[in-house]
């Protein structure tokens, strides 16, 4: 049984995948992110879903609840970077 097969998507969540994210300077995710799982901590550079840029830092096995159109690789150091998307 699948309890998300007839329900609605909400943006407060849950996401219903992980993607992994290779960090880029000039390519978007597939979808905006409704936000980010990080394993290993430090700088995320990123543009969020309203188009603004942010470097954040965040320790390991973070949870960062934030709409994110892109993750940068300039000025990007946490690794294992997995974006919580609304499939």
């Amino acid at each position: 049984m699948n309890p998300f097969e007839n329900r609605s998507h909400a943006l407060s969540g849950p996401a219903t995948d992980a993607l992994p994210v290779t960090p880029s300077d000039t390519i978007d995710l597939p979808d905006v992110a409704i936000g980010l799982y990080v394993e290993t901590g430090g700088m995320v550079s990123l543009i969020s879903a309203t188009g603004e840029t942010r470097s954040l830092s965040v320790a390991d096995f973070s949870l960062l609840p934030l709409g994110v159109r892109r993750v940068h690789a300039t000025g990007t150091t946490a690794q294992g970077i997995h974006a919580l998307v609304l499939a």
